[in-house]
């Protein structure tokens, strides 16, 4: 009998696969595959990229699916961005702009003979778990799967990465943590005041304000602003359940695959590291 993978496991693919998930949020070149159709900026790339494959979903949906954005934020780009691209569109070119930029930081290494393997192992892991109870996942998994080994390795992190999203979402409902509360507990966590944190940073103080005393009254925070025993308890508690949700895709592969597809891995997470995906 095989063994569910366990969060420990989650959480090191998390550091393997990450970097390459992140490529659209680090990088230039995908935004500016959106930019040229008329975008007005990177948080209309941002909408547009990743509410894609939810179709032309209101920005209501947009805003629960996605979770932590602060409310009317969804409303901003969504559904504005659709009179200038349609999704179909933003889809094929925000793959395109991940592709070229992670051709330019793998460099060799994107042209290297086991780069199609790990491309097909990931793709393997990230296709096999359920897609219920994961809207935005379950999206992507409806998408068709590129053929070509860049784009596949792309696709497939990208899925893996909406996946954890997905159950990190379900963990955050789960704990009683908002949206806005995420953020700040993330940066309490990381000993930044919430009010340095860039996610939250740009809102009104009297809006953050009132997120910190909501959080501070539930006994998350302390008088001193910063995360109490409780505080840190629920912070953990969100990082293992969402490792453990994260699992499931790499029961999909056998342990020689897990293996092969680490190893593969490994060299390519140090190269996107080494240049902060930049």
């Amino acid at each position: 009998m095989t063994l569910p993978t366990s969060g420990a496991t989650a959480r090191r693919m998390f550091g393997l696969v990450e970097p390459i998930g992140m490529i659209p949020y680090a990088t230039d070149e995908p935004a500016e595959a959106l930019l040229a159709f008329g975008l007005r900026n990177y948080w209309d790339t941002y909408f547009a990229g990743r509410a894609a494959p939810l179709g032309r979903a209101p920005a209501e949906v947009v805003h629960a699916i996605f979770y932590n954005f602060a409310p009317g934020e969804a409303a901003r780009h969504i559904p504005r961005v659709w009179d200038l691209i349609t999704p179909d569109a933003a889809l094929a070119a925000r793959q395109q702009g991940c592709v070229i930029a992670l051709r330019r930081i793998l460099g060799d290494l994107a042209e290297a003979p086991g780069l199609a393997r790990t491309a097909d192992l990931l793709t393997k892991a990230a296709i096999s778990p359920p897609a219920t109870g994961r809207p935005l996942y379950a999206g992507l998994r409806a998408l068709p799967l590129p053929t070509e080994p860049v784009a596949r390795l792309w696709h497939a992190a990208n899925l893996l990465r909406e996946h954890r999203g997905d159950g990190h979402v379900v963990a955050l409902v789960a704990n009683g943590i908002g949206g806005t509360e995420a953020h700040v507990l993330l940066a309490l966590s990381q000993g930044m005041p919430a009010e340095k944190f860039g996610r939250v940073s740009h809102l009104p103080q009297a809006q953050l304000a009132a997120v910190i005393d909501g959080m501070r009254a539930r006994g998350l925070i302390g008088a001193d602003g910063w995360l109490t025993a409780d505080g840190r308890a629920t912070k953990q508690r969100i990082e293992a359940l969402t490792d453990d949700l994260a699992a499931p895709p790499y029961d999909g592969l056998k342990p020689s695959e897990l293996d092969q597809l680490i190893a593969g891995l490994e060299p390519l997470a140090a190269a996107l590291a080494a240049v902060g995906s930049s």
